[in-house]
């Protein structure tokens, strides 16, 4: 006869929670249960049950074997305490179990073949982390910064200072970093990222207190808790005002985490339009630079690009499509080595105005959007797969220094680069599968909870969502955002410049551009022979020429450097040391591609482009493009490509 059920109670630093239990059950069958109530971060091996909160008797559970729950006496409604430690982090982050989700943002269900452009949703809340400043890396940048006063200095006040000139008083005093009226003044629109840690570091910790420290940042989590210590089954079986997420008043960020993006090189803009001056498409490419100081704006931060990669992409005069990107990680490590690193994206849109003089149509202002809700959703996906680590935070990341720019027609029929981030907001809701894009590009849609067979979804829970706006008496008001919100509350707006002296990194810029076959540009042997120069009398000039980007990408594909002599290369690149060039000549790998680039020769003619002449100029726009030579090699590849394109 099986022995009667008694219901044991425990309590724990998380939380209480219930087992129900058979006194003939041993302690060790009890892990696994208590387990399944506790974080998942918690060290099962250090899990301890005690008869008091303090001072009693504790036991650890793995020396309890062959122990029985009545031979120690235990009864029904009697409580233990539970004590146990936590894993240690890694590098200021715990490691989750995977997940994934099983729709996208468009509704329709994703394959199991399928990429998820996002990184996979853990299933627990992100870890807190004791003592972050302890343990998270940041960039140098931010260190310097964080050691930076931030006070903006102001000179003595002829009419309202009465002190001496080494005397100070409220009209000549310093300003902080986060002063209204400096912001007002200089038309700053949004705080930098330090000094909104300055403000809000102000309030949070007061030193005169001596009240302990706590960490300013907090990420956004729209998503429900899945570690809930109040004893339910984890959602969606069981959810509680502890594991699901508050109602979402949705604000415009005061802060932006990049300030400036500046572009080293104008003729980084130029290349890229070239594409859609020749083929009438859009284009889309990853910008590769580095973060600076931003003296502009108090403790700002700046994105200086050095070069754009364009991935393989599937162009068309609305829009754009990205293919799998193989060498991403090749790519990456080339920047490494040069000293930079992946910091945005950037893309056009661009529509001929048809007068002829090179205008093009204003789509994005004031009346209709400067970001779509697609677009947004795009970039905040970058941007969560690009975290900012920070040791303000208790998670030790916070927001990402990612930045998106648009090249569009401005107000006078010119092209003009914007830039933008998603906020935080709009990142963690794009994570949460909160919101979706609207066909209406300036507004974004609240998704709702039902699956597209009518079932309710087991993956998405949809919090109150709200925003506030303005009415037509001039009121703040507070509005639902179902089923849909203006996309403004999603995205800050950054400003954008070319410096007036050009310094680039990289000196070259005539190596072609990776995947543009379509167009009648291709990366080959005889293009690097003759970007170095290759049978000439002068091989410190080809050294020189290999400062291009493009090119050191490609070298980087062939695998005939070493490491060592690739590192050399491209710091030979960036620095154009004439000691460090003549280093690369001598050395067996240089040799080696030399030797190849002059055994490749000429590429053998190509054969008479099989279609009409009529077919293909249906094409390609020579009319767009007026420096073109109609019956050049260019031209009739480029007929070609299009030509078989059609199929």
């Amino acid at each position: 006869m099986a022995s009667k059920t008694i219901l044991l109670r425990f309590e724990s630093r998380d939380g209480q929670f219930r087992l129900t239990v058979s006194p003939s059950d041993q302690f060790t069958s009890l892990l696994p249960p208590i387990l399944d109530k506790l974080p998942k971060n918690v060290d099962s091996t250090t899990i301890t049950l005690s008869n008091r909160p303090h001072d009693g008797e504790e036991r650890l559970i793995s020396q309890l074997k062959g122990v029985t729950i009545e031979r120690v006496g235990l009864r029904h409604g009697d409580k233990l305490f539970v004590k146990y430690s936590y894993h240690e982090p890694l590098n200021g982050h715990t490691v989750a179990p995977k997940a994934t989700s099983s729709n996208r943002l468009n509704g329709l269900p994703i394959l199991p073949t399928e990429d998820i452009p996002i990184d996979p949703l853990p299933q627990t809340s992100p870890t807190l982390i004791k003592n972050p400043w302890e343990v998270v890396q940041q960039s140098p940048l931010d260190d310097r910064l964080d050691n930076l006063d931030g006070k903006i200095p102001r000179p003595k006040d002829q009419k309202m200072c009465r002190h001496g000139p080494k005397g100070m008083c409220d009209y000549c005093m310093p300003l902080e970093p986060y002063s209204p009226e400096y912001l007002a003044e200089r038309k700053i629109k949004h705080l930098s990222f330090h000094s909104y840690l300055r403000k809000i570091n102000s309030s949070t910790n007061k030193p005169e207190l001596k009240s302990s420290y706590m960490p300013p940042l907090g990420e956004p989590y729209y998503r429900v808790r899945r570690d809930c210590p109040s004893g339910h089954p984890p959602w969606p079986e069981g959810i509680c005002t502890k594991c699901q997420p508050s109602a979402i008043t949705l604000q415009p960020q005061p802060f932006r985490m990049v300030d400036h993006v500046e572009f080293s090189s104008p003729q980084l803009i130029n290349s890229l339009l070239d594409f859609w001056r020749k083929s009438g498409s859009q284009r889309m490419g990853f910008l590769y630079g580095r973060y600076e100081e931003y003296t502009e704006v108090p403790l700002g931060i700046k994105a200086v690009v050095e070069a754009i990669y364009e991935p393989p992409q599937v162009d068309e005069a609305d829009g754009i499509t990205l293919r799998d990107w193989e060498n991403e990680k090749d790519v990456d490590e080339v920047a490494r080595l040069c000293g930079l690193r992946k910091v945005g994206v950037i893309f056009t849109d661009l529509i001929d105005a048809g007068a002829g003089d090179g205008t093009v149509i204003c789509k994005r202002h004031i009346d209709s959007y400067f970001l779509s809700s697609l677009e947004i959703a795009f970039s905040a996906r970058l941007q969560a797969q690009h975290p900012k680590p920070t040791k303000w935070s208790d998670t030790g990341r916070f927001g990402s220094n990612f930045v998106t720019c648009v090249l569009s027609g401005d107000e006078d029929g010119g092209i003009a680069v914007s830039a933008f981030q998603a906020s935080n907001s709009a990142v963690e809701m794009i994570r949460a599968d909160i919101v979706e894009p609207s066909a209406d590009p300036s507004v974004m849609l609240v998704r709702s909870e039902e699956e597209d067979d009518g079932s309710t979804s087991r993956t998405r829970y949809i919090p109150e969502v709200f925003y506030r706006r303005i009415n037509e008496y001039g009121a703040s008001v507070q509005e639902n955002a179902k089923p849909s919100f203006p996309v403004e509350y999603l995205l800050v707006t950054l400003t954008y410049g070319i410096p007036t002296e050009s310094k680039p990194v990289f000196n070259t810029s005539t190596f072609p551009i990776e995947n543009r076959e379509v167009i009648g540009e291709s990366q080959e042997f005889r293009t690097v022979a003759k970007q170095l120069g290759v049978g000439g009398n002068s091989p410190e000039k080809g050294v020189r020429s290999a400062s291009d980007f493009h090119l050191l990408c490609f070298l980087h594909g062939l695998g005939i450097l070493s490491q060592d002599e690739e590192t050399l290369l491209c710091r030979v690149a960036t620095t154009h040391d004439l000691a460090d060039g003549f280093h690369l000549l001598n050395t067996p790998g240089w040799a080696t591609l030399l030797a190849i680039l002059q055994e490749s020769g000429e590429r053998p003619p190509k054969r008479p482009f099989p279609f009409s002449h009529d077919h293909s100029s249906r094409i390609y726009h020579p009319s767009s493009n007026p420096n073109a030579n109609p019956g050049s090699d260019a031209e009739q590849l480029a007929k070609r490509f299009k030509g078989a394109s059609l199929g």
